[in-house]
C-alpha cells in the first residue's frame, strides 16, 4: 500500500498526517475521497476509515484515510485542522499520479472525523497554499457539528481543544457558523435515536447549508447506535456513492451495492 505523507507550508502546528491510500483495483473514475476517521479526538475508529475506503475503491473512488493528530495524544487546535487541510493540498498537487481529477476530490468524516471534515469544509481558505486546499464535496456521517450546547459533543471538544477553551473558542468551533456561500455540497446521514452525538447536529449543518443556498442531501433514519458505519442496516452508502457521481458529474467505474 502506498503511503503519503501530507504537508503544509503554511501550518503553524507543523502537520506532517499519514496518508494511507486505497487505489481502485480496475480504471478509477476520478473522483477521490479524503477520509477521517472517528474516534471523539481520542481515538481512530478502522471501519470508518479503512472500512470505507475498501468499500469505495470497489466503485472507482481513490480513498485515502488519513491519521492525524489526537488530543488523547496531546495535541489540540487547530493541530487536527491543518492535518485535514494538508492531506486535501496533498493529494491535490499529486492527483495525476494518483489518477484523481483535482476538481473531484472530496472529504469524508464520521462523529468527531465529520467534524473534522465539516472544519476543513468551513476553514479552507484560512491558509495560503499553492493549490487549492477546498475540498469540492463533503460526506458528514452522523458528525459531531456543534461545539457547545444540550446536543454539543463534550468529549470531543475537550479532546480538541482542551478542559479550559474559552466559550468564544467553542463557538469558533461549531462548524455550522462556517458555512457560507462558498461552503462545498454535503452529504449527510445520521439516526433520529443516535444517543452519543444526536440527530441534531447535521439538523444544525443542513439547516446553515440551505440557508446559504449550497446543496445538499440529507438521510435521516429512524433507528440506530451511533457509529455504524456501513453496518447500518440502510442503504446510506450507495445512496452515497450515487450523490457523489452526481454532484462531480461523473459516471463510475462500476457500482457497489449499499
Amino acid at each position: 500500500m502506498k503511503i503519503l505523507t501530507g504537508s503544509l507550508a503554511s501550518g503553524t502546528t507543523h502537520p506532517s498526517p499519514s496518508l494511507a491510500c486505497w487505489m481502485p483495483e480496475h480504471k478509477g473514475s476520478g473522483l477521490g475521497l479524503i477520509i477521517f476517521p472517528g474516534g471523539g479526538y481520542g481515538g481512530l475508529a478502522e471501519h470508518e476509515g479503512r472500512g470505507y475506503a475498501e468499500h469505495f475503491a470497489k466503485a472507482g473512488v481513490a480513498c485515502f484515510v488519513v491519521t492525524y493528530r489526537l488530543g488523547s495524544a496531546g495535541f489540540r487546535h487547530p493541530a487536527m485542522l491543518e492535518d485535514a487541510l494538508a492531506a486535501i493540498g496533498t493529494v491535490r498537487a499529486h492527483a495525476s499520479e494518483l489518477g484523481v481529477d483535482p476538481n473531484r476530490l472530496g472529504v469524508m468524516g464520521s462523529s468527531a472525523g465529520g467534524h473534522l471534515a465539516a472544519h476543513a469544509m468551513g476553514a479552507w481558505d484560512r491558509y495560503a497554499s499553492d493549490v487549492s486546499l477546498r475540498p469540492d464535496f463533503g460526506v458528514l456521517c452522523y458528525p459531531v457539528i456543534l461545539a457547545r450546547g444540550a446536543h454539543g459533543h463534550a468529549g470531543s471538544m475537550r479532546n480538541l481543544a482542551g478542559d479550559q477553551a474559552s466559550e468564544a473558542l467553542l463557538e469558533s468551533l461549531s462548524c455550522e457558523r462556517m458555512v457560507s456561500a462558498t461552503s462545498p455540497p454535503c452529504f449527510l446521514w445520521h439516526t433520529g435515536d443516535d444517543g452519543a452525538v444526536p440527530v441534531e447536529n447535521s439538523l444544525a449543518m443542513a439547516q446553515a447549508l440551505r440557508r446559504h443556498g449550497v446543496p445538499f442531501e440529507l438521510h435521516i433514519y429512524p433507528k440506530g447506535a451511533h457509529g455504524l458505519g456501513l453496518g447500518a442496516p440502510y442503504g446510506w452508502a450507495a445512496d452515497c456513492l450515487r450523490w457523489m457521481q452526481e454532484t462531480a458529474g461523473a459516471k463510475p467505474a462500476r457500482s457497489v451495492a449499499g
